[in-house]
């Protein structure tokens, strides 16, 4: 991914070999805590840790696997979630069942985040991002 760096910014690129294993999910969410703890964000970790986990497991899912995850951290209290994947199919929010086992992550997303969306810049591949507002 490109851009203008952040006053906190950190990528974690997933190894292609395992990008479609649920270990990617682990991974993906203690790379959260260590940068958020590093930058003097831990109170945001357990969101960021929830809304990491459903976006990297729709990559796996859905994405062809996950390519690589980027948080972007700006004065301490807003935070992007960044997960690119090797799909361009948009994300789908599907209607609520209390029996389902699937289908609630982007759910959760929607709920925790202050916006949420996708862009596809070309290619093959899609950036799925969140952002997440301290409280």
């Amino acid at each position: 991914m490109e851009g203008r760096p952040a006053e906190r910014d950190a990528v974690f690129p997933f190894d292609q070999r395992t990008a479609l294993e649920p270990a990617c999910v682990a991974t993906a969410r203690h790379f959260v805590d260590r940068n958020l703890g590093a930058w003097g964000a831990a109170g945001l970790a357990f969101e960021a840790q929830l809304v990491v986990s459903e976006l990297v497991t729709n990559a796996i899912r859905h994405g062809g696997g996950a390519r690589e995850l980027r948080l972007l951290l700006w004065h301490g209290d807003e935070l992007a979630c960044v997960v690119s994947d090797h799909s361009r199919t948009i994300p789908v929010t599907t209607a609520p069942d209390v029996y389902a086992e699937y289908g609630r992550g982007l759910r959760l997303v929607d709920a925790l985040c202050s916006a949420w969306g996708w862009l596809t810049p070309g290619g093959p591949c899609k950036l799925v991002w969140a952002v997440i507002a301290a409280t």
